[in-house]
């Protein structure tokens, strides 16, 4: 098949399979806006897939049929019943994203075979997607999605580096599964409050610095409103707008001193606790994983490669939630996160073997 018909044939199945998504997820949703924003979108998707149905059709293709991934939609319904509408909004926009620059490939690099009708229908259709995007991004920061990240890198690191502890701990205690454990356990606690601890001060000293400014710049409107002025000329011009225009907007906005803080310096939405508090459940929660088998099992070893296939179980299914709903490769996302994590783990474990034969701690 030709490439071009190809990739349309992608794009009608990925249309229709987001027009039946957004359907499933409109059935389920309580909140009334999201709900009837969710009926919306479907309704547009599908008119994207009538589009690319036909332009099959008319360059000679074969339509394939349809078909809609039920791990897809069972997985972001889970998302939504265990994490809130946020979270989803936040994963269905990173596909959108992705749908935006598959679309703009394509068309920037099989313009020359379109009609013009063909042209203006494949520019609606970015246009929708670009629209699309923007609802989940304004849902997320309704939701405060922002956080979704730090449940994320914190599941993921107390994964990995709690794996590696109890990997480690494993050679140099064999036949002690229960220490490993505590130790695992100890670390991980340790590690949680850490990475909370140093995720609110990230989070609180990044408003300040903000809020500090922000201080300096209503100093400065007041007592020299020109030089406020300048600066955002100089800030609009650093952005890529003619000198000019930037000066017509100084001067427009000159009585607003509101507008040229928020242009100069848009404030932050992150909540200081609350990315702690993610952060530090989402560490313990990856904890549990690599942590569980060695209060259950009679040695060490026994219960490595148990800690082994739930940590790497834990990786694989959160590497194949982000990629069933960004548009990457799940094989591709699976192996970075499984082998990035086991890859740890048996540096680990060699580290432990060699800290046991240097100081024979085993016997301890």
């Amino acid at each position: 098949m030709d490439e071009m018909l190809k990739l349309a044939s992608g794009f009608y199945r990925d249309e229709y399979a987001d027009s039946v998504l957004y359907a499933q997820l409109a059935k389920i949703e309580r909140d009334e806006e999201i709900r009837k924003e969710f009926l919306r979108l479907s309704n547009i998707e599908s008119k994207h897939a009538k589009f690319w149905h036909d332009f099959i059709k008319r360059h000679g293709g074969e339509v394939p049929k349809p078909s809609v991934k039920r791990l897809t939609v069972f997985s972001v319904k889970l998302l939504r019943k265990l994490l809130g509408p946020g979270s989803v909004a936040s994963l269905l926009e990173m596909g959108e994203n992705s749908a935006i620059q598959k679309y703009f490939k394509y068309l920037t690099t099989y313009a020359g075979r379109f009609s013009e009708d063909e042209l203006g229908e494949i520019k609606d259709v970015i246009l929708d997607e670009l629209e699309h995007e923007k609802f989940f991004y304004e849902s997320k920061e309704r939701f405060h999605v922002e956080n979704t990240r730090d449940l994320v890198l914190g599941m993921n690191d107390g994964l990995v580096e709690i794996l590696g502890a109890v990997t480690g701990l494993s050679a140099v205690y064999p036949n002690n599964p229960q220490l490993v454990g505590i130790s695992g356990l100890i670390v991980g606690v340790a590690g949680a409050l850490s990475m909370a601890t140093g995720t609110f001060v990230s989070v609180r000293s990044q408003r300040q610095i903000k809020e500090s400014i922000r201080d300096r710049m209503e100093v400065l409107f007041r007592v020299s409103p020109e030089r406020a002025a300048e600066e955002l000329v100089e800030k609009l011009v650093e952005g890529g707008m003619p000198e000019e225009v930037a000066r017509e907007v100084a001067k427009e906005l000159a009585d607003n001193s509101d507008a040229i803080m928020q242009l100069l310096l848009p404030e932050a939405e992150e909540n200081e606790i609350r990315a702690a508090l993610y952060t530090g459940f989402a560490y313990l929660l990856g904890v549990a994983f690599p942590v569980t088998p060695y209060f259950l099992a009679s040695s060490s070893l026994t219960a490595l490669p148990f800690s082994i296939l739930l940590a790497g179980s834990a990786l694989a299914i959160v590497a194949t939630l982000i990629s069933l709903l960004s548009g990457i490769s799940i094989k591709k996302k699976v192996a970075e996160m499984v082998a990035t994590g086991l890859g740890a783990a048996f540096l680990s474990y060699l580290f432990g073997r060699l800290m046991e034969a240097l100081f024979n701690v085993s016997a301890l």
